[in-house]
């Protein structure tokens, strides 16, 4: 079996940690035991993209479950849990390629291991196994069902190339499911982001001037958890109706021009590029800590800050420090890589495991449905999106209403008024 990890002999300090992780995954779980009953994806090669960490060990374990014949290679090059990997490799034979830190050259030469399996369903995190299989092995298109796409970015781009015709598989925007971005990339990246900030540089958040640049699903998380822990909070958007949501939250808007000067924290989620840029860099006050929790690093012009620095040291694990002109300190945080899997352990497993449910059971309709898929992006149905909540809230022990049958009948009606 060909991999690359850092260290086989990690393998039993991950194990433990998948089976930590595993602990609050209920779903993930309830669809792995039906998996290895029914094996939905046998004979099906799998191609993973994605962060590989022990929750996204638990998904890996569900599709082998389900006869998947899975290869995993790592979706940034900061994100690697090295135990993780060697456990996949040692206790399941998982082929996965990843060691945390690994530069962009063995980055995409992991990319290119996975794509040599000729896999049939994609599955990314960024998009960035669809866009090298696409761009450099197109000879390998034929052999794809499908793919599936995690997050905000990937979906961005993928949309891009389907609107350029350029996509030649049905992807699902396994981000866009309900059970996903609600709750992922709003209690998922909130926490998360702050957990990173706080492993990283053991500031205080309180009594600070916390900015969030992008009012998405994960910048209302992001903000939600930083006032929670005593932060004055400033948002900066571009979008006015998104600006408006986040004054009647309670907190101040501003534009980054203006917050740059007071701000003590800076976290960008906005899944564009170069948010912050020099100019803001040089009106930051001295002390200044930046990071990004969207998921490429060019949401901060680290190029344009380089140019613009006397000096740079690293100064703690995954702290950098960008000494001015001007002589005031700017620290970046996991080289402005996202800071919730570059400092600390991504999203808590309890929310993962709707994500990857998603994930795994996205793979199971694209298998069934084969060759009858729209060639574009599209959401994850509707009825695995229900089903998904469904067993998680029994999975909590919370039970709801049900409609009468009188309820069912005025909610399909035209008739009834006041």
């Amino acid at each position: 079996m060909n991999y690359d990890i850092k260290d086989p002999n990690l393998a039993a300090k991950g194990n433990d940690r998948i089976e930590w992780a595993a602990k609050s995954m209920p779903v993930l779980e309830l669809i792995k035991k039906r998996f290895a009953a029914e094996k939905p994806l046998a004979g099906l090669r799998l191609g993973l993209c994605l962060h590989v960490t022990t929750e996204t060990a638990s998904l890996c374990r569900a599709l082998k479950a389900g006869g998947g014949d899975v290869h995993v290679c790592a979706s940034n090059p900061l994100s690697s849990q090295d135990d993780v990997a060697a456990a996949l490799v040692k206790h399941d034979q998982i082929p996965v390629y990843a060691i945390k830190g690994e530069d962009n050259e063995t980055y995409y030469k992991h990319i290119r291991a996975v794509l040599d399996i000729k896999p049939q369903i994609t599955m990314d995190d960024g998009a960035d196994l669809l866009s090298t299989l696409h761009s450099e092995k197109p000879e390998l298109l034929k052999d794809v069902i499908g793919g599936t796409e995690e997050t905000t970015t990937g979906v961005i781009r993928l949309r891009a190339m389907a609107a350029e015709k350029a996509l030649k598989y049905p992807v699902v925007a396994v981000n866009d499911a309900m059970t996903k971005h609600l709750f992922d990339n709003r209690y998922g990246t909130g926490q998360s982001t702050i957990d990173g900030i706080i492993r990283s540089t053991n500031r205080l958040i309180a009594g600070s001037v916390f900015v969030v640049a992008g009012y998405g699903w994960c910048g209302r998380g992001v903000a939600k958890r930083a006032a929670g822990m005593g932060a004055k909070v400033i948002v900066t958007e571009i979008d006015p109706l998104k600006a408006l949501e986040a004054i009647m939250d309670g907190f101040e808007v501003l534009p980054l021009s203006a917050a740059s000067k007071i701000g003590d924290f800076f976290v960008t989620v906005t899944g564009n590029v170069n948010v912050i840029r020099p100019e803001h860099f040089q009106s930051m006050k001295d002390g200044a800590i930046v990071c990004n929790s969207g998921h490429f690093n060019v949401e901060l012009d680290l190029e344009g800050l380089e140019k613009i620095a006397k000096s740079k040291r690293t100064v703690r694990d995954f702290v950098e420090e960008y000494v001015l002109a001007e002589g005031q300190a700017i620290y970046i945080l996991g080289e402005g890589r996202l800071v919730n899997l570059a400092a600390a352990e991504g999203h808590p497993s309890s929310v993962m495991d709707m994500s990857f449910a998603n994930q795994a059971l996205a793979a199971e309709y694209i298998y069934k449905n084969k060759g009858g898929l729209p060639l574009n992006v599209f959401p994850v149905p509707f009825e695995i999106d229900h089903e998904i909540a469904r067993l998680k809230l029994d999975a909590m022990g919370r039970s709801i209403d049900k409609l009468t049958p009188e309820q069912e009948t005025y909610l399909a009606s035209w008739k009834s008024g006041t």
